[in-house]
């Protein structure tokens, strides 16, 4: 295949006759903190905004994917490894990185807070969890891809069952709601959700119970794999 790619070369090509832009890859992670839905954030060990905190994220080296580049830089500042991720859009202002011309594309990833253990690579100083909705001051444009990225993960709530990604393998329908509350940031109506969440064939009962102190003991639910192609195609909450 490369030798068919090489051949195919025009003979007076000039790779150098044009601008390489650099590409790099960010990862945002949210996960449910305390009632909060949150992002994993790095403290920049290295100039420019050295000290500042920015999503996890890194150049794309010229003979990997941008895949494995982003799994790589995920590893190297976080130390987190092997969680799902989604591409999630690419930012290329010309003015972005104070270092040179860089097109970074995004990914996302939704994980249960204890299903990962973080800390600060070689290539962080710090890691930590920041509130979506109190952000510190962010390096380069990350605020504009993390508040991107909160726009995105809100839309799909109606189309997908992507909050499910965000809790445990079991949860209670109250647990749910929750997390659809804290995405969306605003309450919802109890016996509404139920009814449209219900309604749309996706969960099913786990036959277990959770037990929430004096009142009477939940009913545990999960998500049905099978459900997938089926939400793909309607709203779950029209």
């Amino acid at each position: 295949m490369m030798d068919t790619v090489t051949n195919n070369i025009p003979e007076n090509y000039d790779p150098s006759a044009f601008a390489r832009p650099s590409v790099t890859v960010d990862v945002v992670i949210f996960a449910l903190v305390a009632e909060d839905l949150q992002a994993l954030l790095i403290k920049r060990k290295h100039s420019p905004f050295a000290g500042m905190w920015a999503i996890p994220g890194g150049f794309v080296r010229i003979n990997e994917s941008l895949e494995e580049a982003a799994a790589r830089e995920l590893a190297e500042e976080t130390n987190v490894r092997n969680v799902y991720m989604e591409q999630l859009y690419t930012f290329g202002q010309p003015d972005r990185d104070p270092r040179t011309r860089v097109i970074t594309v995004v990914y996302v990833a939704l994980v249960p807070y204890d299903a990962i253990d973080h800390h600060p690579g070689d290539d962080a100083a710090e890691t930590g969890w920041f509130s979506m909705f109190n952000l510190p001051d962010l390096a380069f444009d990350h605020r504009e891809i993390l508040d991107y990225a909160l726009t995105r993960l809100r839309y799909k709530l109606e189309y997908t069952a992507v909050g499910f990604e965000l809790l445990p393998d079991e949860f209670t329908l109250s647990d749910l709601q929750k997390a659809y509350e804290i995405i969306l940031h605003e309450s919802l109506d109890k016996r509404n959700f139920r009814r449209k969440i219900l309604s749309a064939n996706i969960l099913e009962e786990t036959g277990r119970m959770k037990s929430l102190g004096e009142g009477r003991p939940a009913k545990l639910y999960r998500y049905q794999q099978n459900a997938i192609a089926e939400i793909k195609t309607r709203r779950l909450f029209p």
